[in-house]
Order: C-alpha cells, then sequence, then structure tokens
C-alpha cells in the first residue's frame, strides 16, 4: 500500500502543522496491514506565515497562494480555492488537512475532495462555527454565553462552513474569570492531538 499524500493548508504560526510533523517522524502515521501510511508532501499558506519556515525546515515544499485583492469576495474565494486544487492535483495528494486556515474553499475543490478535506475548529461544533467565527472571536463569544466547557472539533469540509460531519471534538472547561486568550490556550494544546488523532482516523478511511 502506497502512502496518501497529505496536503496542509494554513495561515499562521503553524503549532498545528508542527504537531502533524513531529507526528509523522515519530511514525504516528505510519501503515499497517489493514490502512496506508501518510506523509505531508507539501504545505501551502495563504499568507507569510512562520508555519512556512516549519514547512521548510522540516524539508517539506511550501507556498505562499495569496488571495487575490483586486478581484471580489466570492470570485477570489474561487479563484484561490482553483489554485489550491492545481497544485493538489499535481502533486496527487489524497487528504487536505485545513489547520488554522481562514480562507474558505469552494467550488471544484470542494467536489473533487469530497470526504477528504478536514478542518480543525476551536470551539465544540456546532455550537460557535459559521462565518467570521474565528480566532478570539470565537472564545470571546464562547466566555459571553456562559458556557461551562468548549473545546475544539475536527470535521469533514462540505459547502458551508463549519456544517461538515464531525470527525471527533476535545474538550476543555471554560473556567471562571477566563480570558479570551487563556481559553484560546487549553484549547490549543488539544488541537494538537485533535488534529494528528483526526488525520489517523482518515489514513484508516483512506486505506488503499
Amino acid at each position: 500500500m502506497n502512502d496518501v499524500n497529505i496536503l496542509v493548508l494554513v495561515s499562521g504560526n503553524g503549532t498545528n502543522l508542527q504537531a502533524l510533523i513531529d507526528a509523522e517522524r515519530g511514525g504516528r502515521f505510519r501503515g499497517g496491514k489493514e490502512h496506508s501510511g501518510g506523509r505531508i508532501a507539501a504545505v501551502i499558506s495563504d499568507r507569510p506565515a512562520r508555519a512556512l519556515d516549519r514547512a521548510e525546515e522540516a524539508g517539506i515544499p511550501a507556498y505562499t497562494e495569496m488571495p487575490r485583492l483586486s478581484l471580489e469576495p466570492a470570485e477570489r474565494r474561487r479563484e484561490l480555492s482553483d489554485r489550491i486544487l492545481g497544485i493538489a492535483r499535481r502533486m496527487d495528494a489524497e487528504l487536505i488537512v485545513l489547520a488554522g486556515f481562514l480562507s474558505i474553499l469552494e467550488g471544484d475543490i470542494i467536489k473533487t475532495y469530497e470526504g477528504k478535506i478536514i478542518n480543525i475548529h476551536p470551539s465544540l461544533l456546532p455550537k460557535f462555527g459559521g462565518k467570521g467565527m474565528y480566532g478570539e472571536r470565537v472564545h470571546r463569544a464562547v466566555i459571553e454565553a456562559g458556557e461551562k466547557e468548549s473545546g475544539c472539533t475536527v470535521h469533514i469540509v462540505d459547502a458551508g462552513t463549519d456544517t461538515g460531519p464531525v470527525i471527533l471534538r476535545r474538550k476543555v472547561p471554560v473556567l471562571d474569570g477566563d480570558s479570551p486568550a487563556a481559553l484560546a490556550g487549553r484549547i490549543h494544546d488539544e488541537e494538537h492531538i485533535a488534529i494528528t488523532d483526526a488525520v489517523a482516523v482518515m489514513l484508516r478511511r483512506l486505506k488503499k
């Protein structure tokens, strides 16, 4: 069985990417008798980001594909998605992982990779998901709503925003006096576990 080529999409510091790199190096994604292994074949960022340095330090091809601001928002999202789809096809990617990727994928890439794109979101979906819900906005909304717990969710990407089938969740308590930053820090630690566990789940699903 051949390894599954994994394309990771990023936008920021890349700590979730680093968790994936470390997991691969540690043998977490090795194949077995019943499923294929996986390898991070490339990383794409939609802006200059520390994550690209992490990829290059690990010897992984890294690309910057920025949205074209001259285009209208809908066309901008579609055009960026088409560029990413082109790279995914050239590298024979079979799994796409959104690891803190802030742009929204649309169009042919969603159809071509149906069931093979996963995203990590910093809340317990379906709560606190959807357009505009990312980063500090999510954690602030959780605290203002008086929630007693939060966490992160890894889900399949579909044509909606944060609406696809859930693969797994990890929970943390919301503490009295929590700030968005403090809550985010606790969740971020769980994200590293969640994203590597979810990739392992997907590799078993994509067995050859």
